[in-house]
């Protein structure tokens, strides 16, 4: 078992565990790529096949396995949507609303599955953040919900949306705080060099 973090000085791996956030989703995929750790999700199909799908993890989820490495070697799972929610054909052009949304049946060119949810929210339903973070949220537990159940969580999200904003989204969390001025960008990129250098020398390839 590996703690690389064990290199570091209590100051220097408070810094460093901040400095993560400020890091984007390609720096990030670039040191997961080059130690093996996964953010790609994969999808089992009926024949017992596993491959990789389009989507990936989004960055608390990759920023938690990429912790969990620096304090024990150990690169995790990939994300995996089992069988049983997955399906090769497209949803019906008129779903019902005990049908269920399986996995990649959410998307904005399903006209029928937007109507249907805007529908069952008196119209309220837009297509967004929250939208597409509860669907993978279902359908990673190995859930397929209702279009109801689905319509409900939705609207309870919604009203929590601001639950959704964690410290790994660094600008939106800045922002909330008063902390994004007009040097932010330049301090993301300052903030991110330091972690990359500090990653490369406790953790090196």
């Amino acid at each position: 078992m590996s703690n690389f973090l064990s290199q570091l000085t209590a100051s220097e791996r408070a810094r460093l565990l901040k400095e993560l956030n400020y890091m984007n989703l390609e720096e990030i995929r670039g040191f997961c790529s080059e130690r093996g750790i996964p953010y790609r999700i994969m999808a089992e199909s009926a024949n017992g096949k596993v491959k990789a799908t389009k989507d990936t993890d989004r960055k608390p989820i990759v920023l938690a396995r990429v912790r969990r490495y620096l304090t024990t070697g150990h690169v995790g799972q990939p994300t995996r949507i089992p069988a049983q929610i997955v399906r090769e054909e497209s949803p019906s052009a008129r779903p019902g609303p005990r049908d269920r949304l399986y996995y990649r049946w959410y998307a904005k060119e399903f006209e029928g599955v937007m109507r249907l949810l805007r529908d069952l929210t008196a119209g309220r339903f837009k297509d967004g953040a929250v939208a597409r973070v509860l669907a993978m949220e279902f359908w990673t537990r190995g859930e397929a919900p209702t279009f109801e159940e689905f319509a409900r969580s939705w609207t309870k999200a919604k009203a929590e949306q601001y639950r959704l904003l964690t410290a790994e989204y660094a600008y939106l969390t800045d922002l909330r705080h008063q902390r994004a001025d007009g040097d932010w960008k330049a301090v993301r990129k300052a903030k991110a060099k330091s972690a990359l250098k500090t990653l490369a020398r406790v953790a090196p390839v």
